[in-house]
C-alpha cells in the first residue's frame, strides 16, 4: 500500500469533501459519503489494492481490501486532505465526550461553548508564545538578573529589558481586539467591524477621558464615570479583558443579520457596517463593556472566595474537574476568568491547581509511551511521543486527551489519582499563584510564585499517573487481546511472506496438483493432513491447489450469500457453506494471521501462499462473540485438522443472522483462477475450491 493508492481511493470516492466518515472491519473499508451517485465502481475496482467495491444506498459505500485493510485505513487517514474530511478521529472523540454531558443534548449550550471555543482557539498560538516570554522574564527576576518586572514597587526595567517585556504585553493588552475579531466572525458578522467596535474602547483618547472622570462606588466596585451627551460613561481599562468583546459579538451577530435583511443588497457594503458601528459603539461603551468587566470580576471574586475559604478543597477540586471540563469545552470560561483575575487582582490562583491536572495528563501519556515501546506498538508510540512533546513543552493537553485518553477509558481513573495527589500537595502548601497567564508546561514553571511547591506537586501528579498506567496498562483486557492478535498477525504474515515458497513456482514440463486436506471425519475418506499429488501433462497451465471444506455443510455458490460484498466476489472468489457441523477446522497446514475476538472470522495463510478467509455467518460480528468459542489465536501455526472455532448455529439464527459461511481466497488476483469444485452436502475434508496458479513464463535474454 502506498500514499498514491490511498489518494486514489479517496479521489475515486469523490474526494475528501464527499467523505463524512470512515471505519473498517476485517476485510473492507466502510465509507459514509454525502452521495454515492457520482462514484464510478469500475474506477474504484481498478485501483491495485482494491478487491472490489459495493455501493450501499445513497450515502454508504464499501471498498473491499482484504487482510491488509488496517494498513490501507491508516494510509488514508494519514493523508493531509483527510484531516478535515467529515471530522477527524479526534472530532469524533470530542463529539462522543460532549454527548455524555449537556453539550450535544441542549442546542443553545452546545452553541454557547462552540462560540467560546472558536473565539479563543485561533489566538492560542500567540498566547503560548507570550506565556514563554513571561516565563523567561520571571526566570530572569528569580535569578536576580533584572528587578521584579511585575512588582510596581520595584525599580524600573532598563530600556533593553522593557523592550523584551513588550513581547508578551502586546498579546495580552490587545487580546480584546483578537477576541472581538474571532467572536464576530463566529457569529457571522464582519470580523473587522467587531474589531473596530472594541478598538474604540482601547484608544488613548478614550482612556484620556478618565482624567476628567468622577470616581464613585457601585456594587462594591470603584468606578470612574464622565457625562457624555448627558449619559454616564464608565471609563475602564479594557486591556486583557475578554468578557466585553464576547458580549459585544454576541449582540453584533444578530444585529448584522437583521441589517442585511432590512437594507437592499446592492448597498450592503456601505450601510450594514456603518449602521452596525453606529449602534454597537455607543452600546458597547455605555453598557456592554462595563457589564462585561463587572461580570468577569464578579465570577473571579466568587472563585476567590472559595479559594480563600479553603485552598485545600479548591486545589483538589480544580484538577479533578478539569479532565471532565476540557472534553465538554467548559474550560473556556475558566480561562477567561484567569485573565480577569490577573487584570483585577494582579494575580491568578487557578492556574497552579490546573497544572496538577495537566501534568497528570502528561504523565499518563508518558506511561502509554513506555508501554508502546515495550509492546512494539509503532503507531501508539508515535502518537504518544507527539502528545507528550506538545504537553511538556507547550502545556497543551488536547493531543493527549483526544489522541489517547478518551479512546482508552482505563486511563482516566489512574490519571485522576495523579490529579488528586498534585492538587493535595498544592492545597497543603497553601496554594500557588501566578501574575501572568501561562500554559502549564515545563518551560513555564518559573512563572509561579511558590515555584518549589509547584514543582513538587506537578512532578508528583506526573509520576503517579505514569506509574499507575505502566503497572496496570492502558488498554482493557479485550483491547489488549485485540492489539496482540493484530501484532501477531502482522508478524506471522511477514514471516510467511519470507518463508513460504512462491505460489507461482516454475512448472517446468509438469504441473503439480495439491489437495490441501482437512481432518478425517466419518465418511470423509482421506487421513488428516494427507496430500494427494498427481502428475499430469499441463505445460501451458500453472499448479493447481485444492482447498477442502473446513466445516461440514451444504456448499452453495458464492452468489447466494446474503451479503453484496461476498456475493459479488469483491472479498475474493470461492464458495459458501450452509453449515451442518458446529466446528471450523484448518483446511491445511497454515498460519492464522487474523483471529477475530468475536470468533466470527478467521484469516489464514496456507502453506504455499493462499490467503483464505472463513467468515462464519453474515453480520455475526454484531453478536460480540456470543455463541462462538475460539480455539486458536493470531500468529499461531496450525496443522490440517486443527479446530479453529466452535459455533452455535441456533444462537446465530435466534439473533436474526444467517449462518451461511463464505470461504474465499482473498488474494484471488494473484492466481489464474479460483473456482468452486463442489456442490451439495460436503463433509469436512471434501475438496471445494480449486486454485490455479499463473503459469511460469521463462525469462529470455
Amino acid at each position: 500500500m502506498s500514499e498514491k493508492d490511498a489518494q486514489a481511493i479517496v479521489d475515486a470516492l469523490g474526494g475528501p469533501g464527499n467523505i463524512t466518515h470512515l471505519t473498517h472491519c476485517a476485510t473492507r473499508l466502510r465509507f459514509e459519503v454525502h452521495d454515492t451517485a457520482g462514484i464510478d465502481k469500475d474506477t474504484v475496482e481498478a485501483i491495485p489494492v482494491v478487491l472490489g467495491a459495493v455501493p450501499q444506498g445513497a450515502t454508504h459505500y464499501q471498498v473491499v481490501i482484504g487482510g491488509g485493510v488496517q494498513d490501507v485505513f491508516n494510509d488514508i487517514m494519514a493523508l493531509p486532505a483527510m484531516k478535515d474530511a467529515g471530522g477527524s478521529d479526534a472530532d469524533a472523540v470530542k463529539a462522543a465526550a460532549r454527548a455524555q454531558g449537556p453539550r450535544g443534548k441542549v442546542a443553545w449550550i452546545d452553541s454557547l461553548f462552540e462560540f467560546l471555543s472558536d473565539s479563543f482557539r485561533p489566538v492560542l498560538g500567540a498566547l503560548l508564545g507570550a506565556s514563554l516570554f513571561i516565563t523567561f522574564m520571571a526566570l530572569m527576576a528569580t535569578l536576580e538578573v533584572i528587578p521584579a518586572w511585575n512588582d510596581p514597587t520595584a525599580p524600573a526595567l532598563s530600556p533593553s529589558w522593557s523592550f523584551v517585556n513588550l513581547a508578551w504585553q502586546c498579546v495580552f493588552v490587545f487580546l480584546p481586539l483578537m477576541i472581538a475579531y474571532n467572536a464576530a466572525q463566529k457569529v457571522g458578522a464582519d470580523p473587522w467591524v467587531g474589531f473596530a467596535v472594541m478598538a474604540v474602547l482601547m484608544l488613548p483618547g478614550y482612556m484620556a477621558l478618565g482624567d476628567e472622570a468622577t470616581e464613585r462606588t457601585l456594587f462594591g466596585f470603584d468606578i470612574k464615570t464622565i457625562d457624555v451627551f448627558g449619559l454616564p460613561l464608565t471609563i475602564n481599562d479594557y486591556g486583557s479583558q475578554v468578557f466585553p468583546p464576547l458580549l459585544m459579538a454576541a449582540l453584533l451577530g444578530p444585529l448584522y443579520k437583521l441589517l442585511k435583511k432590512l437594507i437592499p443588497a446592492n448597498v450592503h457594503l456601505v450601510f450594514v457596517p456603518f449602521l452596525a458601528m453606529l449602534i454597537m459603539i455607543p452600546l458597547t461603551a455605555f453598557l456592554i463593556g462595563p457589564i462585561g468587566v463587572y461580570a468577569g470580576a464578579g465570577l473571579g471574586s466568587a472563585l476567590k472566595s472559595i479559594n480563600d475559604f479553603s485552598p485545600l478543597i479548591f486545589a483538589i477540586v480544580i484538577p479533578l474537574a478539569y479532565p471532565f471540563m476540557v472534553p465538554l469545552g467548559l474550560h473556556w470560561p475558566i480561562n477567561a476568568i484567569m485573565l480577569v483575575n490577573i487584570k483585577t487582582l494582579g494575580y491568578d490562583f487557578i492556574q497552579g491547581p490546573m497544572g496538577a491536572w495537566n501534568f497528570a495528563c502528561f504523565g499518563a501519556t508518558a506511561g502509554v509511551l513506555v508501554l508502546a515501546w515495550r509492546q512494539r506498538d509503532i503507531q501508539m508510540r508515535q502518537t504518544a511521543t507527539g502528545a507528550l512533546t506538545a504537553g511538556l513543552l507547550g502545556g497543551i493537553s488536547e493531543p493527549s486527551l483526544y489522541g489517547i485518553h478518551l479512546r482508552f477509558k482505563r486511563i482516566y481513573p489512574r490519571m485522576l489519582v495523579g490529579c488528586f495527589v498534585g492538587g493535595l500537595i498544592i492545597g497543603i502548601g497553601g496554594g500557588v499563584k501566578t501574575t501572568a497567564f501561562v500554559f502549564t508546561s515545563l518551560l513555564t514553571i518559573p512563572a509561579f510564585s511558590n515555584m518549589y511547591l509547584y514543582m513538587i506537586a506537578v512532578a508528583a501528579a506526573f509520576f503517579t499517573a505514569m506509574f499507575l498506567i505502566i503497572v496496570s496498562g492502558f488498554r482493557s483486557p479485550e483491547q489488549q487481546a485485540d492489539f496482540e492478535a493484530i501484532r501477531a498477525a502482522d508478524e506471522a504474515a511477514a514471516a510467511v511472506a519470507e518463508e513460504a515458497p512462491d505460489a507461482a513456482a516454475p512448472a517446468e514440463e509438469v504441473a503439480e496438483v495439491t489437495v490441501a486436506a482437512a481432518p478425517a471425519q466419518p465418511g470423509a475418506g482421506a487421513a488428516a493432513g494427507a496430500v494427494a499429488v498427481a502428475e499430469v501433462e499441463a505445460p501451458a497451465r500453472g499448479p493447481i491447489s485444492e482447498i477442502c471444506s473446513p466445516v461440514s455443510g451444504i456448499v452453495l455458490p458464492l452468489e447466494e450469500v446474503p451479503d453484496p460484498a461476498f456475493a459479488a466476489g469483491s472479498v475474493g472468489h470461492g464458495v459458501a457453506i450452509d453449515p451442518t457441523g458446529d466446528t471450523v477446522f484448518a483446511p491445511a497446514n497454515a498460519t492464522v494471521v487474523a483471529m477475530q475476538p468475536t470468533g466470527h472470522a478467521v484469516g489464514m495463510v496456507l502453506d504455499g501462499g493462499i490467503e483464505l478467509l472463513i467468515h462464519i455467518g453474515i453480520d455475526t460480528v454484531q453478536m460480540a462473540g456470543e455463541g462462538f468459542t475460539v480455539h486458536v489465536e493470531a500468529g499461531q501455526k496450525v496443522r490440517a485438522g486443527t479446530a479453529l472455532v466452535t459455533f452455535d448455529r441456533e444462537k446465530i439464527e435466534a439473533a436474526g443472522y444467517s449462518p451461511v459461511t463464505p470461504v474465499v481466497v482473498m488474494n484471488t488476483k494473484k492466481f489464474l483462477s479460483v473456482t468452486g469444485v463442489a456442490e451439495g452436502l460436503s463433509p469436512v475434508g471434501t475438496p471445494i475450491i480449486a486454485v490455479e496458479s499463473k503459469p511460469f513464463t521463462p525469462k529470455t535474454g
